[in-house]
């Protein structure tokens, strides 16, 4: 046999010792299918095109999940184009590579204060060197209409006046996390997209991850009885004196608004419901620069109106550990790097019988950041309320404030949903999502 003979179906039987035709195979003879062999087409290989996207039967056996339907991204030319401003560690590390796994939305333009850094960056990506703005360059910006929304991603201090002058430029929002440095400010950017007719969203990513949206269906549908319990934990070291997150003004406190945040508004997310009470406690190490305007580490409980109680611990001194535990009458349901970038581990404890059953479950993995970004993207697309619009970016700074508050005391405070909301369930987000997004 020659050495190069072409490798395909046919030829690695032949390798083995056997001939088989066409018909042998059950191909049949005459015109070439679309898999390119002789005889009919096999519908689970190629396929068929259904409302706008080409979907395959299940060809895997029952001992086996069912695997999703292919990606169908929209064409380039009508997707979203976002402006990212900002091209710090976050842009360059997630944001700007998960526009790659984006199916609605696409990189237009980006906005930063290193010259330098944002024309190698745009070069690196593919957007125009026209498309390239400082962040005095707002007005030049209105003026690109491909760009249709910013996602603010520069410190936390600096979100206001961003989303400010992205209202008046014009174009949508989506806004890192935490919103801002203040309730006060939060609502002045509330009031200024929806005084320009224009979306504004928090980038709250875990609420589109698909492990931590299965946690709360699990805690909604009641599978495994009524929630009693929440302890909800996000905490990393950090170094480096000098970088932003430890400067008041631009960060706006320490681990609660960086990586705290998480906590508070992943137990808000996973129940639905408002606190009606606050107890907290801070601590930093003495004498330590690095902590001399912001805490290290706070400890803060939350008590809702069914009698479920969240214990929330978060900290800029262990090494590193993400993890939301939901405890309810049947079950122990603890999802481990919740709310890491990736990396999600759900195990579910039961009793069974006399055993203890543990249930591994495994989800398709998702970029976050894709899929928040998609999000927003078909919000505009489609005139639809964001999930996490700025009223849920705006309570998180309300609860955020009455944590410092009950730590600062030393007492209980109170607290509740926004007024006039009436109460209920997601009384700040909008519509729950669906397979699309």
């Amino acid at each position: 046999m020659s050495d190069d003979l072409p490798l395909s179906r046919r030829n690695l039987l032949r390798a083995g010792g056997l001939t088989v035709t066409g018909a042998a195979l059950g191909l049949g003879t005459g015109a070439v299918n679309a898999q390119g062999l002789p005889g009919p087409s096999v519908p689970a290989d190629t396929g068929a095109v259904q409302g706008g996207r080409v979907m395959f039967p299940n060809w895997r056996g029952a001992g086996d999940r069912v695997p999703p339907p292919p990606p169908a991204p929209m064409p380039p030319s009508e997707r979203v184009g976002f402006a990212v401003v900002g091209l710090g560690r976050l842009s360059l590390e997630e944001i700007l590579p998960a526009f790659g796994e984006t199916k609605r939305a696409r990189l237009a333009a980006v906005m930063s204060g290193t010259p330098a850094k944002a024309r190698l960056v745009a070069e690196q990506y593919g957007v125009p060197a026209d498309a390239v703005y400082g962040y005095d360059a707002w007005d030049r910006l209105a003026q690109n209409p491909a760009v249709k929304a910013v996602y603010i991603v520069t410190p936390n201090g600096l979100h206001r006046d961003h989303v400010l002058a992205a209202a008046r430029s014009g174009k949508h929002v989506l806004c890192e996390k935490p919103m801002a440095n203040s309730s006060a400010e939060a609502r002045e950017m509330i009031e200024a997209c929806a005084k320009a007719g224009l979306k504004l969203m928090i980038a709250y990513r875990c609420q589109y991850e698909p492990y931590n949206r299965e946690v709360t269906r699990l805690a909604r549908s009641g599978e495994f009885g009524r929630p009693r319990l929440i302890q909800a934990f996000n905490g990393q070291t950090t170094g480096l004196p000098q970088q932003w997150r430890l400067k008041k003004a631009l960060s706006g406190g320490g681990a609660l608004p960086d990586i705290g945040l998480y906590c508070l508004n992943g137990v808000r997310a996973l129940t639905g419901e408002e606190p009606v009470s606050v107890e907290a406690s801070l601590h930093s190490p003495p004498n330590d620069a690095k902590f001399a305007e912001v805490e290290e580490t706070v400890s803060f409980t939350l008590r809702f109106p069914s009698g479920l109680i969240a214990q929330c611990m978060t900290s800029y001194g262990i090494h590193e550990s993400r993890r939301l535990q939901l405890h309810t009458e049947r079950a122990d349901i603890d999802l481990r790097n919740a709310f890491a970038y990736r990396g999600q581990h759900l195990v579910v404890s039961r009793p069974d019988g006399a055993a203890e059953s543990q249930d591994s479950r495994v989800l398709t993995p998702k970029n976050q950041f894709a899929l928040e970004i998609d999000h927003m993207a078909r919000c505009i697309l489609e005139d639809r309320r964001p999930r996490t619009p700025g009223e849920e970016g705006l309570q998180d700074q309300i609860l955020m404030e009455a944590i410092y508050e009950a730590a600062r005391s030393g007492r209980p405070v109170t607290v509740g949903p926004p007024a006039g909301s009436g109460g209920g369930l997601d009384v700040t987000r909008g519509p729950e999502l669906d397979e699309a997004g």
